[in-house]
């Protein structure tokens, strides 16, 4: 730790501990003697810090109220970017949650969570104000059934869901024995056991029309199957079958893209001329498909030969779209 937070981590120390020895603080802070006794000068000397030491207990406090006027201020100590990024996050999470259970739970959580972000110079609202978490892709449609499902998948039992597909505009019913939820891209899925399909799906959860309890308990999928049908392939979307895409990115493209993480297993590498050659799994196309669509003329898909062909078509669909149009 830096000069600045152990400035903070002995000062807290004396609060929790009302009196701390020499060999507890070289313990915690990890430091050499010389640079244990500057800081403590520094603290003393330079931020008015009323630290002394008690001989007769053997250890450091701080003097008594009233003997040491001078106030002391410690030197500024702010977040690093997941920091403030982790607690802002709890904090719009929580300003979404609808009245239940948890309520008397949540309004201490609440506080407690603008006194870290005010535990600096900084007021909490200040913060609040200066710094945003926006939600880009987030489906706002209500969960009507995410309590049912996810007592379900506590309990173990199986559900009757009757889901949405968007891909084909229709919606099917089937049994399923949830394995667990997941949060991705701002929107939830149930991972489950499909007893129609008799395999893993994941399903958005808001696209689940209507879910009710079946009396029977949930068959059971180890994790590792789990990863390996949804865990493998590209995004949410993914599947048993995998296989691996090659795009190439133009070199102004490759500025954003070379810093982007598409997926935890891909390789990538600049080419000589600034060109970006990405290489990861998928296994259902869509939401790959997406992603490379957003990047227009910037990328091209060199492999696979089925998947360079199906952008292609959706490019050549934009563009006569595009020429039938009134301003075409």
């Amino acid at each position: 730790m830096n000069q600045t937070e152990r400035f903070y981590k002995i000062e807290q120390l004396l609060h929790d501990r009302k009196l701390v020895t020499f060999r507890q603080l070289l313990d915690t802070l990890e430091v050499s003697r010389a640079t244990l006794k500057r800081d403590l000068q520094y603290l003393r000397d330079r931020l008015n810090v009323p630290i002394v030491y008690d001989r007769d207990a053997a250890g450091y406090r701080f003097e008594a109220p009233g003997r040491h006027p001078a106030k002391h201020e410690l030197p500024g100590l702010w977040f690093n970017a997941s920091e403030i990024r982790a607690l802002l996050m709890m904090q719009n999470l929580l300003e979404e949650v609808q009245p239940g259970l948890l309520g008397p739970h949540i309004a201490p959580l609440q506080t407690r969570l603008k006194s870290l972000l005010g535990s600096q110079d900084d007021a909490p609202e200040e913060v609040a104000k200066r710094i945003r978490i926006l939600h880009a892709a987030k489906r706002h449609a209500g969960l009507k059934y995410f309590d049912l499902i996810a007592s379900t998948l506590l309990k173990r039992r199986r559900l009757f869901i009757r889901h949405y597909n968007r891909g084909s505009d229709r919606e099917t019913e089937r049994e399923v024995s949830p394995q667990r939820l997941i949060y991705y891209r701002d929107n939830w899925y149930l991972d489950a056991w499909c007893h129609l399909r008799e395999e893993v799906r994941s399903f958005a959860v808001d696209a689940i029309r209507h879910a009710e309890h079946v009396g029977k308990k949930a068959k059971e999928i180890a994790k590792r199957d789990l990863d390996a049908v949804l865990g493998a392939g590209y995004g949410i979307f993914s599947g048993a079958v995998v296989a691996w895409a090659k795009l190439r990115f133009t070199p102004s493209h490759a500025r954003w893209v070379a810093a982007e993480q598409w997926h935890p297993m891909q390789r990538s590498h600049t080419e000589a001329d600034g060109h970006f050659l990405l290489e990861l799994p998928y296994s259902n196309p869509t939401e790959l498909i997406m992603d490379i669509l957003r990047h227009g003329a910037g990328v091209e898909v060199l492999e696979p030969p089925e998947l360079r062909l199906t952008v292609m078509r959706d490019l050549d669909a934009a563009r006569q779209a595009y020429a039938g149009s009134p301003g075409g």
